[in-house]
């Protein structure tokens, strides 16, 4: 059996350990062969292959990003885009594909899925919004790296007396926000899921610096006031998804509690840092995890599924439960954070 594998969407710490698992079963279990999809859906679209055999996996365990490259190409989008991979597939001998990315790249995994196309899905996304599934591998290398900032940043909003407004990713969910800003210790997290309340802010900000303790302010990029409430974003800049790119709440942000409350305010936005570099050693596992399990599905025919984990257990639903609906900071969730605000 000859197998395709893809990654497309935003890289994410974790990547390669689903590719290496994939192929050292495929080929060692399974007896597959393997062919490398360059750039996420622009490889099948415009047949760009690599060879990917054990020896292309070689080492590739604890590197960020992916072997394979990747993109935010939308086949979709493309006339005749869908017919054309269905040919690409059936002129490099491919029978199955396994597909791993996002929202979007699983959506169109979807789409392809539910024309008869064999597909098999891996969830991927540092911010961790996927349904189904209780973790993303990213997530966690992406909350351990803006957890050291903020680490790293009291020390420095404290010995200059000022704010620090640390944004991080987060589109629509603010996982990635919650998690560092409680275990970072800030003063207040702000996330997509809540509009917040500038003056609060600012109470906020007031009672830190009453306490000789200067504040930390952790918001995601998708985050959004009640006054004006819309998202921050790149005038122009939109993706084949129809993305609008985000970025500028936290500059915005420093500026209205400088403004209102007269301390000094600095913005420092975390951006890609988040996730590149090495995986730690929970997304390894998990990726790994990911991996085996999605070519045993290939091999068991069991196509059109998403892998997922619930508890500890990875179990396989159907793609649709992956990308039907984002998977939000429920108000229960974002109270307990709030417990430690000012």
């Amino acid at each position: 059996m000859r197998v395709g594998v893809l990654t497309g969407g935003g890289d994410c710490p974790g990547l390669n350990a689903v590719i290496r698992a994939i192929v050292r079963r495929g080929v060692r279990d399974h007896g597959f062969e393997f062919v490398g999809y360059r750039d996420g859906w622009k490889g099948p679209l415009d047949d760009l292959t690599m060879p990917l055999g054990i020896e292309q996996c070689r080492g590739i365990l604890p590197r960020g990003g992916t072997i394979l490259g990747s993109s935010r190409t939308n086949p979709l989008k493309v006339d005749g885009g869908v017919d054309r991979i269905r040919e690409n597939l059936v002129r490099d001998g491919v029978d199955a594909l396994v597909v791993i990315g996002g929202e979007d790249t699983l959506g169109v995994a979807t789409h392809l899925a539910d024309l008869g196309v064999a597909v098999v899905g891996v969830p991927k996304t540092i911010d961790n919004d996927l349904s189904g599934t209780d973790f993303t591998f990213g997530f966690d290398t992406a909350v351990n790296i803006a957890t050291e900032a903020i680490d790293r940043l009291h020390t420095t909003a404290e010995s200059h007396h000022r704010v620090l407004v640390v944004e991080v990713m987060g589109r629509h969910a603010g996982w990635i926000a919650l998690h560092a800003g409680m275990a970072g210790g800030a003063s207040a997290v702000l996330i997509p899921e809540q509009p917040f309340d500038i003056e609060a802010i600012c109470a906020h900000v007031e009672t830190r610096f009453q306490t000789q303790y200067a504040p930390i302010i952790v918001v995601s990029e998708g985050a959004v006031p009640v006054e004006g409430g819309a998202m921050t974003v790149h005038p122009g800049e939109v993706d084949a998804f129809g993305h609008v790119r985000l970025g500028g709440i936290g500059d915005r942000l420093a500026v209205e509690i400088e403004r209102r409350t007269g301390k000094e305010a600095r913005t420092v936005v975390l951006g890609h840092i988040q996730r590149g570099g090495t995986p730690t050693a929970f997304d390894r596992w998990l990726a790994t995890r990911f991996g085996l399990q999605a070519v045993d599905a290939v091999a068991e025919g069991d196509f059109g599924t998403m892998m997922a984990l619930q508890g500890t257990k990875i179990v396989r639903l159907p793609l649709i439960e992956g990308t039907g609906a984002l998977k939000l900071v429920s108000p229960e969730e974002y109270a307990e954070a709030q417990v430690f605000f000012g």
